[in-house]
């Protein structure tokens, strides 16, 4: 197959976008950062839920997540729900294979000359630092896949319906409902699988809802924040295809 159509070249685009973020949040993911601290201001020390001192520290995972949404509406939009469920089952494959490969490298053995290095002036052991990083529990690279699937299925379905009110009218409604829907859904459901049902955590309902809520909030926000380049990116795509291909997409993808 040769990707010489205008539709097939778009799709090969979204498509690996789409996937590159998804891993790469993964990858990412392990690092946890302060909202608060990287906006300089001061950590909001919410209670919540009988939880004491909840800040906004969130997943740097975070990072690439509006963009994966973004990828999954776009393409929803143009090529229809068929083809945002295989791209969200094949990277879900190749998340489990990247973890797999991955843990592969960590059981080599190390250079000698490899493990001890000087970064920032502090003496590091390479192999713990690569293991550290890369070797997530299996809990949570099992809780991650599981929740992108669920998130991704329910934003596909949601864009859907919301579409059969709308018609084609309200991009901003059917996008950024399906995600903040979708992302209420993910929030909950890696906590719960990673830490709750995690006999190593076994955290409390109270602190699964009440980090859940917080990590939410931040992703509510971001969601609607994103709206205006939801928009960029569709007038982007249409002025590529040409408003006749464009509509003729659409029309398709909402049969399917």
């Amino acid at each position: 197959m040769t990707f010489k159509t205008k539709e097939s070249k778009l799709l090969l685009v979204l498509g690996s976008f789409f996937v590159a973020n998804a891993i790469l949040s993964e990858f990412i993911g392990v690092k946890i950062f302060s909202v608060e601290g990287t906006l300089g201001i001061k950590q909001f020390d919410i209670n919540l839920l009988g939880v004491p001192k909840l800040s906004f520290n969130m997943s740097a995972g975070v990072l690439t997540w509006p963009f994966i949404f973004i990828m999954t509406d776009i393409i929803n939009e143009y090529f229809g729900i068929k083809q945002v469920r295989y791209l969200s089952i094949l990277t879900a494959v190749l998340i489990g294979y990247a973890f797999f490969i991955v843990g592969g490298a960590m059981l080599l053995d190390p250079s000698d000359f490899w493990i001890n290095q000087t970064i920032n002036g502090r003496n590091v052991n390479m192999n713990d630092a690569f293991a550290g990083i890369f070797g997530q529990g299996m809990w949570i690279i099992v809780g991650s896949i599981v929740a992108f699937l669920v998130g991704q299925m329910a934003d596909v379905m949601i864009f859907h319906k919301i579409k059969q009110v709308t018609g084609e009218k309200a991009l901003w409604l059917r996008s950024t409902g399906s995600t903040l829907i979708s992302q209420l859904i993910d929030s909950f459901v890696v906590i719960f699988i990673a830490f709750y049902l995690n006999p190593q955590y076994h955290w409390s309902w109270q602190m699964v809802a009440a980090i859940g809520l917080v990590n939410y909030t931040y992703k509510f926000i971001v969601a609607i924040l994103m709206t205006p380049v939801l928009y960029v990116v569709h007038g982007i795509i249409d002025a590529y295809l040409g408003k006749e291909l464009a509509h003729k997409l659409i029309k398709i993808a909402g049969r399917n």
